[in-house]
């Protein structure tokens, strides 16, 4: 969703665990167990501003066909509206996907593993698999569970058309504040089985690692699988389980370079997010650092700039963060569950992004004012220039400094 707080979206439905279950095997794929196990690489688009989310080109069906889709480690299903007719829907029928007797019924194995560990409501095995959404942000989607061919390109050189679930969104809503994004659906990655890369690894075709790179500059990419994981340099913090979401912790938070007394924190990294989020104590701790080091600064609070709660203007209109990166420190997360220390630096370059007026805005919000009530999010604009990656196989995730204006080397 555009305002991205989906890390804690709130179901109807209830995710299935990472436990392993007979209902897992039964996803479909067309590859044989003992096909080789390789990576995709996919370009993304988008900003942190003034789009605000990352998006990725996706082919479904025979003949494919292209959807855009907002990318979002922070939910499981991946949904794109749907010509049925599309309540709410703001693209127009012919780029709307066309469902051709896909649709699976509520009977199916598929349907079991989404509603798990409840049976889906459908009196008539033979009805349609319903699925229905409701994001943080009060977005929302419903419609039904279909299954299509995803023609995938994999870095081994060879071509791969897997047979995968996802939501035929028919009825969508969005908060009266925030305006859809320009996307065709959702892209779910997290950590639940009716994910998209929980399918790929059943139908045999990567590992269970997924990564990104987000670039500054717009744009970046997307992968599945561990062929780009770098041999050297990723610094790693275990995942906490049981959760569908990429949550780490606990980990204390310093503020150039000095602890600030805020410990024992667990935080989630979600590209749903445009923005990074603290709960309320730990965002006004750091707020009011800030605040002191900025008295002594010729940069001024700009109340009547509204693009985020905070912005700071200067002499003049600021062009790039590189302009006003000086004034401001450091913020480093130290993991202090690793077997070492991990540390996990945001530079200024990283909380803040220039207004279209000029002025630098503060991109750290208070997520206890949004509902996320005491969690600690890892939004997009913390995560560019970082290749970070999500390993489900060895549950933790790692991250280390990266061009992500260009591919990887393969």
């Amino acid at each position: 969703m555009n305002s991205r707080f989906s890390l804690l979206l709130f179901l109807f439905l209830v995710i299935v665990s990472q436990s392993k279950s007979s209902i897992f095997k039964t996803f479909p794929g067309n590859l044989s167990p003992k096909s080789p196990l390789s990576s995709v690489v996919l370009l993304l688009s988008g900003n942190v501003f003034p789009l605000g989310y990352y998006s990725v080109l996706l082919q479904i069906g025979n003949p494919p066909k292209a959807f855009e889709f907002d990318i979002d480690t922070g939910s499981d299903i991946t949904w794109v509206q749907c010509d049925a007719p599309c309540t709410g829907c703001n693209l127009p029928p012919k780029l709307q996907y066309k469902p051709k007797g896909n649709t699976v019924p509520c009977s199916d194995p598929i349907c079991l593993a989404l509603h798990f560990p409840n049976n889906p409501q459908c009196p008539n095995p033979k009805e349609q698999c319903d699925y229905e959404v409701n994001y943080a942000d009060q977005g929302s989607s419903m419609g039904a569970l279909v299954i299509d061919q995803f023609p995938f390109k994999l870095l081994n050189g060879s071509a791969m058309q897997p047979r995968l679930a996802f939501g035929c969104g028919y009825d969508q809503s969005y908060p009266s504040a925030h305006p859809p994004p320009a996307t065709a659906g959702v892209l779910g990655l997290g950590r639940g089985k009716i994910g998209l890369l929980t399918q790929l690894v059943s139908a045999g075709l990567t590992r269970n690692v997924v990564g990104h790179c987000l670039s500054s500059k717009g744009g970046g990419y997307l992968f599945f699988g561990d062929t780009l994981i770098p041999s050297l340099g990723v610094a790693w913090t275990p995942l906490l389980p049981p959760d569908n979401h990429y949550t780490t912790g606990p980990a204390e938070l310093l503020f150039n370079g000095k602890p600030t007394g805020l410990k024992g924190l667990k935080l989630i990294f979600d590209t749903g997010s445009s923005y990074t989020y603290f709960n309320s104590k730990t965002y006004q701790t750091i707020v009011n650092l800030i605040g002191n080091d900025l008295k002594v600064s010729p940069l001024k609070v700009a109340k009547e700039d509204k693009t985020l709660p905070i912005c700071w203007k200067g002499a003049k209109p600021f062009k790039s963060v590189l302009e006003v990166k000086n004034f401001f420190k450091t913020i480093t997360i130290n993991f202090t569950n690793a077997r070492r220390n991990t540390q996990l630096q945001i530079p200024p370059e990283s909380y803040l992004i220039i207004s279209k007026t000029g002025n630098a805005c503060l991109g750290l919000l208070n997520g206890s004012e949004v509902g996320l009530q005491n969690s600690n999010v890892i939004g997009d604009i913390s995560m560019q220039g970082l290749l970070i990656i999500y390993d489900n196989e060895k549950q933790q995730l790692g991250w280390v400094s990266s061009n992500c204006n260009k591919l990887p080397k393969t």
